[in-house]
């Protein structure tokens, strides 16, 4: 994202004085891995990471993960001055055995045909393009994440697995093999406990990754033995190279203590298995990472998303209809509270970033550390600047039925003095988020209303009104009238007023201040839409 520096940004002892402060969320987890080290000293590089399952398509959820851990990674960076080296690992456990066929992907016959197999095994359902279909989901992760900018590495669990890097951690792993089954044996049932090893060995006959209970051990040679279900022969086979992976608490441990990692949060589903890793963690010597549990994002029906399901919105659904900083800014707020996850809310997440980012530049250092546009942007907002909103934008599509940008620009330049397609563009790419939206969530819904004998006599008056004005009348001028027609008219709640104009001439519950919409529509062609609309058998839907 372009961005330019603050004058804040350049003074680093300033700012590093205000962060020790700051309360945003960033700097609350950032100053947790200071305190980890305050005493002992800071590591050569602290380790961030974000795990990702590409079972399924990857969804909003990890891009939240990988966005709100690198908000608290340039806080971290911040609260040290730049002195201690990060890195930010997207971990994708793609070694895993492919349990179920996603709901949501073409070819569900072919994928169920590879169950069991580590994803980087499963044939690509979408195209030949990718060896797998976890390389196919791979590839879009970090073609989306690319598209961010994030500072960060991708690592593939297949790859660790089968090079080595994970030799050394695993056999540790199997010196401590008891005390790991202490851990989790305690927390299955009886079912479960009876098949359970830290240990899932890779089928030499059929491929799969299994879930078998250990006939024995050699610690001494780093192997293990198992009973093949295929071939109901006892087979023997090492720990390293990848001939087995780990079990998902029993991996994530694996991992952590393997690659020293300082810092991972998870979903608050997660806080029971973050527990358990942790010990597994401390049981192969090393010191679990910091992190905190966020709440998980729900569908339009209140469930909790899921990429085997396809339910909630994709990261290619918001940026179809919207900028990436204002799903960037739906990330950062309120990391844990629970929150929908659905196309109605993209509206408002667009126009509160454009609020935020206008408030920017006359607030004080310290207020600046708590906008969150100064963390979406690592520090360096940039200084783009909108003077019409999304959902402004999104009335004046409803009410001119414009479906290109040429018309709704038409509007813009009388409305925005020397404003163009050419010379601004934030505003050009707003007015297609707008076009798209609307043709897809706002004009499929509209319930245009006839009015009351109230209503209509109220917007004759408001006719009236306007027509006495003059082409320069601005909206807050406009808006007066508004509200001097509602309280003439004796509406008790002026609430009511303003969502009658907007049922009646719009075919929606609500919509910004009025008087500025019809200063951008213009007065003339407001005053058409209200004749038009309460024309002598006119039928409400038909505008």
């Amino acid at each position: 994202m372009n961005s330019s520096a603050s004058t804040l940004a350049e003074n680093v002892s300033e700012l590093r004085s205000l962060a020790e402060k700051a309360k945003a969320w960033p700097f609350e987890e950032a100053r947790k891995l200071v305190k980890r080290y305050e005493q002992n000293g800071f590591p050569d590089e602290v380790l961030f990471q974000t795990g990702y399952g590409p079972s399924g398509l990857p969804h909003i959820g990890t891009f939240g993960e990988v966005s709100r851990t690198s908000m608290v990674m340039h806080a971290f960076r911040v609260l040290t001055g730049g002195s201690v080296p990060t890195r930010l690992l997207c971990f994708s456990d793609d070694m895993d055995g492919f349990r179920k066929v996603p709901s949501n992907v073409p070819n569900k016959d072919m994928l169920a045909q590879h169950l069991n197999k580590p994803l980087s095994k499963i044939p690509d359902p979408f195209s030949n393009e990718y060896e797998s279909f976890a390389h196919h989901n791979n590839a879009r992760l970090c073609r989306f994440l690319d598209a961010f900018q994030f500072d960060y590495e991708f690592a593939s669990a297949t790859e660790y697995y089968q090079s080595g890097r994970f030799d050394d951690t695993l056999v540790r792993m199997l010196n401590v093999y008891d005390e790991v089954m202490s851990i989790i044996l305690p927390t299955l049932g009886p079912e479960r406990r009876a098949t359970y090893s830290p240990f899932l060995p890779i089928s030499e006959v059929t491929g799969h990754v299994l879930q078998v209970p250990l006939v024995e051990r050699n610690i001494a040679a780093a192997t293990i033995v198992y009973e093949d279900p295929a071939s109901g022969k006892l087979v023997e086979t090492s720990v390293k190279g990848g001939k087995v992976k780990c079990q998902w608490k029993a991996d994530w441990a694996m991992r952590w203590a393997a690659l020293e990692v300082d810092y991972e949060m998870a979903g608050k589903d997660l806080i029971d298995s973050v527990n358990l890793s942790s010990k597994i963690c401390r049981a192969l010597g090393n010191r679990p990472p910091e992190g905190f549990n966020y709440e998980l994002f729900l569908d339009e029906n209140g469930q909790k998303i899921s990429k085997s399901i396809g339910n909630g919105l994709t990261i290619d659904d918001w940026l179809k209809y919207a900028s990436p900083e204002s799903l960037s800014l739906f990330m950062y707020q309120k990391p844990k509270t629970a929150k929908r996850l659905y196309f109605d809310i993209i509206p408002r997440n667009v126009d509160d970033y454009f609020k935020h980012l206008d408030g920017y530049p006359t607030q004080e250092p310290a207020q600046q550390l708590q906008n969150p546009v100064w963390h979406i942007h690592s520090g360096k907002p940039p200084e783009d600047r909108v003077p019409i909103s999304f959902s402004m934008l999104l009335n004046l599509v409803s009410a001119s039925n414009a479906d290109n940008k040429s018309v709704l620009w038409g509007f813009i330049s009388r409305y925005v003095e020397n404003a163009s397609e050419e010379n601004s563009p934030k505003l050009d790419q707003l007015v297609g988020y707008a076009i798209r939206y609307y043709e897809d969530f706002v004009k499929p819904m509209k319930a245009f209303r006839q009015p009351s004998d109230q209503e209509r006599k109220a917007m004759l008056d408001l006719r009236t009104r306007l027509t006495s004005l003059g082409p320069t009348a601005t909206g807050s001028e406009i808006q007066d009238i508004v509200y001097a027609v509602g309280n003439d008219h004796g509406f008790e709640k002026l609430r009511d007023w303003f969502q009658a104009l907007y049922q009646v001439l719009l075919g929606q519950t609500q919509g910004p201040r009025f008087g500025s919409f019809v200063a951008l529509y213009g007065i003339n062609e407001t005053v058409s839409l209200i004749d038009k609309m309460l024309m002598p058998g006119n039928s409400a839907g038909d505008g």
